[in-house]
């Protein structure tokens, strides 16, 4: 047993054992006592020059070509069998029917006389020769020339139906020009009669193309020359016209330029006008900056000179106020170094320092205390009096204001001239002149004096203003 396998181009035909007639596959095992054939299914070419008689008795040669193989489309039941060759159950499914069955015994037939190839070639040849005589025989040469189409069809179908017998098909056929048989010149005399018609025909229709090419000639040469002038007239026409339109293009353009020349001119001049007087507005700005900033200048000079002189005088008043200020306090402080002096020297004289300690006590709270105390000391020293002689001194060559001080009436009793009165009411009549004192030098240079040392400024304005004593007022201008 062995397992067998066709080629692309190949079929095996098993006979044998188990096999009733031939089995067709492309594989399949083989058993003992069973026979494996292969053979090719490709097609073959059948060219043949056949010799036939119409039914006029005209004989001619038709050469044809038919490619023929066999059909391994039309398989039958046993495309559907069964490949195991050795069960017996495919043998139901044979039919004869199969094409390929059919050519596979065809070519058994031809092996037990000579090779296959030519045992089906002299089969199909004689198929194909014997159909077309008889199919020539029943037409006549017109028909056969006429209808050629026809008589190809017809010699397929008759020659197919005879090789289906076999399992062949007809892939191709081809039919060419018919031929003269040997001693016939039939086909030649057509030849040579359609020569001459196409001839004489061909002359005939040279004769007629020269009298139509002539006059069509002389037809196109008139068509042309009137084409032509009309043309040329046509043309001088849209010449004129476009000169008249280059001329009146021409002219636009020359009046676009020139209004658009004035209107550059205008905008120029107009350009050149604003930017004079942008440049006069700019001008006119910066010289009123500039005013502003010279003013300016001149203001911030001017309130610079007069803080310097201001401060300047302030502080010569201040250190002529320092310095006195000072002094009074030597001289306080010598006095009380004086004092203390004498009170050394007199602490034998229990009575006296007593007497003087008393007097010191009464006077400092007949003036409220050591400030006014020193007060006291400074008036009697003189201190004031230098002051303002420094503050005169200060503001002289200013325009002072004026201030009238008035002390009050001769207090009753006091006599006459207010001569007679006691030494506390002038003391008192002294101490009311300080604040206005100290106003006016306020008013006059802007230097406040120390209060804890002067005492505190009277109100400020310009109405009349009392002061602390009993009748005493000042007026201010």
């Amino acid at each position: 047993m062995s397992y067998k396998i066709a080629a692309p181009d190949e079929y095996l035909a098993i006979t044998g054992m188990s096999i009733k007639n031939v089995h067709i596959t492309k594989a399949a095992w083989v058993l003992p006592f069973q026979r494996c054939t292969r053979f090719s299914v490709q097609p073959h070419d059948y060219a043949m020059n056949l010799q036939a008689m119409t039914k006029e008795k005209l004989q001619f040669l038709l050469p044809v070509v038919f490619t023929i193989g066999p059909d391994v489309n039309a398989r039958g039941a046993n495309a559907k069998s069964v490949t195991n060759a050795s069960s017996g159950e495919h043998a139901q499914d044979e039919d004869r029917g199969d094409a390929l069955m059919k050519y596979a015994m065809l070519l058994a037939d031809s092996s037990v006389k000579v090779k296959a190839a030519q045992y089906l070639e002299n089969i199909v040849k004689g198929i194909i020769e014997g159909e077309t005589r008889v199919l020539v025989s029943s037409m006549t040469m017109e028909e056969i020339f006429t209808e050629r189409e026809e008589f190809k069809r017809r010699i397929f179908r008759n020659i197919q139906g005879e090789l289906d017998q076999f399992g062949l098909k007809i892939y191709n056929a081809n039919v060419k020009e018919l031929k003269d048989a040997v001693g016939s010149t039939y086909f030649q005399s057509l030849s040579q009669k359609a020569h001459e018609g196409a001839t004489n025909q061909a002359r005939i229709d040279v004769a007629d193309a020269q009298l139509r090419g002539n006059v069509g000639e002389a037809d196109r040469r008139g068509q042309q020359e009137r084409q032509i002038a009309k043309i040329n007239a046509e043309t001088a026409v849209q010449k004129t016209d476009r000169d008249i339109e280059r001329a009146a293009a021409e002219a636009n353009l020359a009046t676009q330029k020139t209004n658009l020349s004035r209107d550059v001119d205008i905008a120029r001049i107009q350009a050149t006008r604003a930017t004079e007087s942008r440049d006069e507005d700019l001008k006119k700005d910066v010289e009123i900056k500039r005013a502003a900033a010279e003013l300016e200048r001149l203001r911030a000079s001017d309130v610079v000179k007069a803080t310097i002189s201001r401060e300047s005088k302030q502080q010569a008043a201040d250190a002529r106020a320092y310095e006195i200020e000072a002094e009074a306090r030597a001289q306080f402080e010598q006095a009380n170094m004086v004092a203390d002096a004498n009170l050394q020297k007199q602490l034998k004289e229990a009575q006296g320092i007593t007497a003087m300690a008393e007097a010191y006590t009464k006077l400092g709270q007949a003036f409220g205390g050591p400030e006014g105390l020193l007060k006291y000391m400074m008036i009697e020293k003189g201190t004031y009096i230098s002051l303002a002689k420094a503050n005169a001194s200060a503001v002289q060559g200013m325009q002072p204001k004026i201030s009238v001080w008035n002390t009050g009436a001769v207090e009753a009793g006091s006599g006459s001239g207010g001569n007679g009165g006691d030494s506390a009411a002038t003391m008192r009549n002294v101490y009311q002149l300080l604040p206005p004192l100290m106003s006016t030098i306020h008013d006059q240079t802007g230097i406040t004096l120390p209060e804890w040392q002067f005492g505190k400024l009277p109100p400020q304005g310009n109405e009349v203003a009392r002061t602390d004593g009993t009748n005493g007022t000042h007026h201010r201008k």
